[in-house]
């Protein structure tokens, strides 16, 4: 197929050892059809649709059709899934190729859901509807929210069925990421012990993403160093607006700092710091709070795999990245202070701050108080109307008004941080059903209402809503 609407391919992973991926076609699909697009991401990337008609874009997005300069694979990866080691890889998944923008910036495109690749196990390698379109609601809802994400750039339909615990309709997102490098990626090297692919891996993925640090005294400490920051400035993210990833497995934790795989991952709507979407997590590993300690957990398994040129030493290369890890910590303890400060109005904070946050989160949660509504509130001056709250206001007053700042400053503060509206778990669910009965303008809807989350807009007042009172404990899957 022609490149008619731009890709602009300039391949560089495709020529690092072959141990790191496989070379294969998508599977062809009997009857594609393009669901929705994302046409502001396609201007982003310097793509032009209007080149093209419906009917080709779905056989692009498909993968029935590939553009001549397109290079499809597989890559290999491993990773620790609720703390157990597996070789794993891209089982559903092909990267097209790295495209280029007009600024320069490189991403790779990849479809998902797109047929068996070497390392389906045993699974069919294909996708369902619902999942791919909760990914692109969510996904975009997360790049509206200031917070680093892949993207998607379209879903289409294939024509079949793909079989769970029923028939659901076939379907294949096409993905945007800076990259598809994961912690996952360098266990999977690391496990073989082949130092020479290991080296060629670090110094790529330097250059891809750190090149800053490629004259640094020891680059690989820096790279660490670096992977680590993402990480923490990414989780402090999530959790200033209640997400909740579900399976923060090392095969899910991208070294760019990117949100990446929305599985059962979900928006937590009434305050509980053990708040678990996943239908898989039994015993909450993956819990809200949990989040930071598994980051912490992940990096140490990256670190891991660092050893070798750290130092010669074994034991001096593991103090080195021991005592780097170690200070994830306080790194995160005070981004996080600082994070909370900023919804509730304060811009330098002080050491009675911390108190004054936990009492907070201490209240929420004992009167499940809803996490968005309560910080939208809080940005307009509105209180809950519950006694219990009133000692913290009056605390809250009195530091507000140390902060000497005036009110629409404050104001302005709390609303770039407190968003007022997410994808909601029940909206969400609305939304999908009526997609699968072929109706995606509420799709369609929702994500306009997700376009400005800190802004409020009377035509999506709805939105903002909390959601209806139920006993029923919500679960998310990972539509595998």
């Amino acid at each position: 197929m022609k490149n008619l609407i731009g890709l602009k391919f300039d391949n560089t992973y495709s020529k690092l050892p072959n141990i790191l991926l496989s070379k294969i076609k998508p599977e062809k699909v009997s009857k594609p059809k393009l669901i929705i697009k994302n046409d502001s991401l396609a201007d982003e990337l310097g793509l032009n649709f209007s080149n093209i008609n419906e009917d080709e874009l779905s056989l692009l997005f498909s993968g029935n059709s590939i553009p001549e300069d397109a290079e499809t694979f597989a890559q290999a990866y491993a990773g620790h899934q609720f703390g157990h080691f597996t070789m794993l890889g891209d089982g559903r998944a092909l990267i097209l190729g790295e495209h280029i923008t007009p600024n320069n910036k490189r991403f790779d495109i990849q479809f998902k859901g797109s047929g068996k690749t070497p390392y389906s196990r045993n699974g069919d390698g294909k996708a369902a509807l619902g999942p791919m379109l909760r990914e692109y609601i969510i996904s975009e809802a997360m790049f509206n929210l200031k917070i680093p994400t892949t993207r998607s750039l379209a879903v289409v339909t294939t024509g079949e069925k793909v079989i769970r615990e029923k028939d659901l309709t076939g379907a294949i997102l096409t993905r945007v990421a800076r990259s598809h490098l994961r912690v996952g990626t360098f266990q999977f090297v690391a496990v073989q012990s082949d130092l020479k692919t290991m080296k060629e891996l670090i110094d790529y993925t330097i250059k891809r993403h750190f090149p800053s640090i490629i004259k640094d005294e020891l680059p690989v400490l820096s790279l660490l160093k670096s992977v680590m920051m993402c990480q923490i400035d990414l989780i402090i993210n999530w959790m200033r607006v209640g997400f909740i990833h579900g399976v923060m497995n090392t095969d899910n934790m991208s070294i760019s700092g990117e949100t990446i795989d929305y599985g059962p991952c979900a928006f937590m709507d009434t305050y509980n710091p053990n708040t678990v979407f996943s239908s898989i997590d039994l015993n909450g590993r993956y819990a809200f709070n949990n989040q930071p300690i598994i980051t912490q957990w992940n990096l140490l398994r990256f670190s891991e795999c660092l050893l070798p040129f750290l130092n010669d030493d074994r034991n001096k290369a593991i103090k080195i990245a021991e005592d780097t890890i170690n200070e994830f910590s306080d790194i995160f303890k005070k981004k996080w202070i600082n994070m909370m400060c900023s919804k509730i109005g304060i811009e330098k904070n002080i050491n009675t701050d911390e108190k004054l946050i936990t009492d907070l989160l201490t209240l929420l949660e004992q009167y499940r108080i809803d996490y968005t509504l309560f910080f939208s509130n809080l940005s307009n001056f509105k209180k809950p109307q519950i006694q219990a709250f009133d000692a913290w206001f009056f605390q809250w007053d009195k530091r507000v008004e140390r902060n000497k700042k005036n009110t629409k400053n404050i104001s302005d503060l709390m609303q770039k941080n407190n968003p007022r509206i997410i994808p909601r778990n029940y909206i969400i669910e609305n939304v999908l059903k009526k997609a699968e009965m072929n109706d995606i303008s509420y799709v369609i809807r929702l994500l306009k209402a997700l376009k400005n989350p800190y802004q409020r807009d009377r035509n999506f007042v709805e939105f903002e809503k909390e959601p209806p009172k139920t006993n029923e404990k919500y679960k998310t899957f990972c539509g595998t």
